[in-house]
C-alpha cells in the first residue's frame, strides 16, 4: 500500500515538474516561415521572444530545426528578399551559428556567394557580422 502511494506521489511530481514538449515549440514555432516570407520583422521579434521567455532559448538553439522550402531561415529570407527579418535574424545570432555548416553541408556565406546573394542587403549584413 505504502510502494503504490509513494509511486503515485512519484509520478504527479514528475508530471508536474515536467518540461514543455517539443509539440507546444512547435506550435509556437508554427508560422515563422510565413512570417519571414511576409518580411514582417514587429511578428518575428515577437515569435522570438515568446519563445526565449517559455522555453528559455534563443535563435541560434532552434533556427537549425527549422526548415521553410527546404532552406534554413535566413536562405529563405534572401531568396524572398525579406531584408527587414533576414538582418533582424543575422544581428541575432552569434558569429560561430552564422559560420557553421548547414544541414547540406555548406555555410550560410558560401550558399549565398554561388546563388548569387551575397551582394544583397542581407548578404551585406551577414559579411559585416562574420567579418
Amino acid at each position: 500500500m505504502k510502494l503504490s502511494t509513494l509511486t503515485l506521489v512519484t509520478t504527479i511530481s514528475a508530471l508536474s515538474f515536467a518540461p514543455a514538449s517539443f509539440a507546444d515549440i512547435n506550435e509556437t514555432l508554427q508560422n515563422i516561415c510565413t512570417i519571414v516570407k511576409n518580411d514582417d520583422k514587429s511578428e518575428l521579434r515577437k515569435k522570438m521572444r515568446a519563445v526565449q521567455d517559455d522555453y528559455r532559448l534563443r535563435l541560434g538553439d532552434y533556427y537549425d530545426g527549422i526548415s521553410c522550402a527546404g532552406n534554413s531561415l535566413i536562405r529563405y529570407a534572401m531568396e524572398n528578399e525579406a531584408v527587414e527579418t533576414g538582418t533582424y535574424m543575422i544581428k541575432k545570432m552569434g558569429k560561430s551559428d552564422l559560420t557553421r555548416t548547414e544541414k547540406d553541408g555548406v555555410a550560410l556565406k558560401e550558399w549565398a556567394e554561388s546563388n548569387g546573394y551575397i551582394a544583397s542587403p542581407i548578404g551585406q549584413e551577414l559579411l559585416a557580422r562574420i567579418d
